[in-house]
């Protein structure tokens, strides 16, 4: 791994045109479970499986069970960021770092300080009501119980993409223009199981394609590059 973590920085301390792709693995060291780990949500029983409670059918039929397990399992707002988002926000800050593209909803890449932050998957951080849009911060939801309800009498929903849902097309187009002029493309923390998200590493077209993540990818074979480590641990490093 020493080996490999060397020529990563070397490649790092070349380029000004860096993006980083990230997943789930990124927020587990900072204590936000893994849904797919052996010890994250899919492996807890519960009435629903998470799969289905975080779906729009069962959030439109079901909210006030939605928020039960919402507000117990999805808010993890004493999360601090970890040596990876620190390290990409660094990067960012000398000019090497042009984005942070993530599937993450917990908001940790921009506590660290990153700015240009493509969340694919929405943030738990933000909501809105679903009639008149009013916006409500993430507090308001954890602080009560069964569904939360605007002024209005709208339902608040959180600015998340749901299962069933489509991502937000001027992020996936932007995603897309920064992985496509990309000098290094990291992706980091994530198996690459979740699509329309994973077929966003298909737009790269350079060739320093990195890999680093606990255990193999489907895109190990294609990269020029893979680190089988703990993402912070590998940061920490560089």
């Amino acid at each position: 791994m020493n080996e490999a973590i060397s020529t990563l920085k070397q490649w790092i301390d070349a380029s000004d045109n860096i993006v980083f792709f990230g997943g789930a693995g990124v927020s587990t060291e900072s204590g936000i479970p893994d849904f797919r780990s052996v010890d994250g949500l899919y492996n807890q029983h519960y009435r629903y499986p998470p799969e289905t409670i975080l779906s729009h059918t069962f959030f439109m039929a079901q909210t006030a069970e939605f928020y039960r397990f919402y507000r117990d399992k999805m808010l993890c707002l004493t999360a601090k960021p970890n040596a990876a988002h620190r390290k990409l926000a660094e990067w960012e800050q000398q000019g090497k770092l042009r984005a942070v593209v993530t599937q993450n909803i917990d908001g940790l890449h921009q506590a660290a300080g990153s700015k240009e932050v493509l969340e694919l998957h929405g943030s738990v951080l933000r909501n809105y009501c679903m009639r008149c849009h009013k916006p409500y911060d993430v507090r308001d939801i954890q602080k009560g119980t069964g569904v939360p309800k605007c002024a209005c009498g709208g339902t608040i929903k959180p600015d998340v993409v749901l299962y069933e849902e489509g991502l937000d097309g001027d992020i996936l187009r932007r995603s897309v223009e920064y992985i496509a002029a990309a000098d290094i493309l990291i992706i980091g923390g994530t198996s690459l199981a979740v699509y329309p998200a994973a077929g966003l590493i298909d737009y790269y077209r350079g060739d320093k394609l990195v890999l680093v993540n606990k255990t193999a990818t489907p895109a190990d074979r294609r990269a020029d590059l893979v680190i089988h480590g703990a993402i912070g641990e590998v940061f920490s490093q560089l």
